[in-house]
C-alpha cells in the first residue's frame, strides 16, 4: 500500500479514540499533509512513526494547527504506533482489493460504453469546452484583482517613502522621536493592504470552485444515459474526478493565501528596519536612514511586482489542471486502465468522510 494512504488511514483509526469540536476537513487536511511528507514505503512509514522525534512532531503539528484538538494530541500519538503495527498488513490488503475493484469496474465500464464511444467522447469534449468557457472569465477576473490589489497597495505605500525623505530634513532628535510611530503606521498599512488583497481574491476562488462542482454535475448528467448498467463504476470515476477538481480548487485558494502572506513577509521588514534604526544613537541616525529612504519606494515596487507576476496566472493554471483531469478521465474510459492515483484518491475521500462522521458524533 502506498505510504500516504496507509498513514492517513492509520491516523484515522488512531483519532477515533478521541473527541474534539473541530472542522473535519481541517483535521484530515493537516494530518494528510503531514504524512504525505514522510515518504518511503509502508514499512518505512511505520518504522518512522515509531521514532520519538516524529511522534513529538505530530504532537506539535496538532497543537499548533488544531488548537481544539491539542488536548488529545498525546492520546493520538500513543494510539498511533500500536495501530500502525497491528493493522499494516490488513490495510495493504484492503488497498489492493480496492485497486482491483476499480480496475474491474473500469473494464466493465469501457465494455458497456464501447457502443457509445463517439457520443461519450463528444460529451466529455463538450464538457471540457464548457468548463474552459466558464473558468476563463474568472481566471481573467483573478488576474485583474491581483493587478488591482497590488496597484492599490503600491499607491497606499508611496506617501511613506516621500514622508521619510521629508523627515530627514528635521533635526536628529525629532526624527528619532517620530520614527517608531511612523514605522507602526507603515506596518498597519502593509497589514491592511495585504488583508484587502486577500479579500479581493477569496470570492474569485469561491466562484471557481462553484464552477468546478457545476461542471462535474453536468458531466454526470451528460454521461448517465450511456451507462445505465454500470452506474456504480461511472459514479466512482466521477467521484474521483470530483475529488481531484475540488482538491485543485482548494490548492488554488491555499496558493493565493500563501502568496498574500509572502507579500506581507516581504514588506514587513521595511517597518522593522525603521524601528531598528530608531533604536540607535541620534547622531548617526540620518546616515542610517538615508539608504532606507532611497530604497523604500523601489523595494515596495519590486516586491509588489513579484507578487503580481506570481499570483496573476494562478487562474489560467487552475483551468489547465481541470482540463487535464477531464482528459485523463476520457483516457481511462477509453483504455479501461486505472492509475495508481485512482484508489489513493478514493481512499483519501473515504477517510475524510469517516473523519467527518466520527467528529459529528
Amino acid at each position: 500500500m502506498a505510504p500516504k494512504a496507509a498513514a492517513l488511514v492509520l491516523v484515522l483509526l488512531a483519532i477515533s479514540g478521541s473527541r474534539a469540536d473541530v472542522n473535519p476537513d481541517e483535521v484530515a487536511g493537516v494530518i494528510w499533509k503531514y504524512f504525505t511528507e514522510l515518504g518511503g514505503n509502508a514499512k518505512d512509514t511505520v518504522d518512522q512513526l515509531q521514532q520519538t522525534q516524529l511522534s513529538k512532531q505530530l504532537n506539535t503539528l496538532l497543537q499548533s494547527n488544531l488548537q481544539s484538538v491539542s488536548a488529545y494530541a498525546e492520546d493520538l500519538q500513543e494510539r498511533l504506533v500500536p495501530f500502525a503495527t497491528e493493522l499494516q498488513a490488513r490495510l495493504a490488503q484492503d488497498s489492493q482489493r480496492l485497486k482491483e475493484q476499480i480496475q474491474r469496474e473500469l473494464r466493465e465500464l469501457q465494455a458497456k460504453l464501447a457502443p457509445y464511444a463517439d457520443e461519450v467522447h463528444q460529451q466529455i469534449g463538450t464538457n471540457i469546452r464548457q468548463l474552459q468557457a466558464k473558468v476563463s472569465p474568472y481566471a481573467e477576473e483573478l488576474r485583474s484583482q491581483v493587478d488591482r490589489g497590488a496597484g492599490e497597495l503600491k499607491r497606499a505605500l508611496e506617501p511613506y517613502a516621500a514622508e521619510l525623505r521629508e523627515r530627514l530634513q528635521d533635526n536628529a532628535e525629532s526624527i528619532q522621536a517620530s520614527l517608531s510611530p511612523y514605522a507602526d503606521r507603515l506596518q498597519q498599512q502593509i497589514d491592511g493592504g495585504v488583508e484587502s488583497v486577500k479579500q479581493r481574491l477569496s470570492p474569485v476562488a469561491d466562484e471557481l470552485k462553484a464552477q468546478v462542482e457545476q461542471s462535474v454535475a453536468e458531466l454526470r448528467r451528460g454521461l448517465s444515459p450511456y451507462a445505465q448498467e454500470v452506474q456504480d463504476g461511472l459514479n466512482r470515476q466521477l467521484e474521483s474526478l470530483s475529488a481531484q477538481m475540488e482538491r485543485a480548487a482548494e490548492e488554488l485558494r491555499a496558493r493565493l493565501a500563501a502568496s498574500s502572506e509572502e507579500l506581507r513577509a516581504q514588506l514587513s521588514p521595511l517597518a522593522r528596519e525603521l524601528r531598528e534604526a530608531a533604536s540607535g544613537d541620534a547622531e548617526s541616525l540620518r546616515q542610517r536612514l538615508a539608504p532606507l529612504a532611497q530604497q523604500l519606494e523601489q523595494r515596495v515596487g519590486q516586491t509588489l511586482e513579484t507578487f503580481r507576476q506570481q499570483a496573476a496566472p494562478f487562474g489560467e493554471t487552475f483551468g489547465q489542471q481541470l482540463v487535464q483531469r477531464l482528459e485523463e478521465m476520457r483516457g481511462k474510459l477509453d483504455s479501461g486502465a486505472a492509475g495508481v492515483e485512482d484508489h489513493l484518491e478514493l481512499l483519501e475521500k473515504e477517510v475524510r468522510e469517516k473523519v467527518a462522521a466520527f467528529l459529528s458524533t
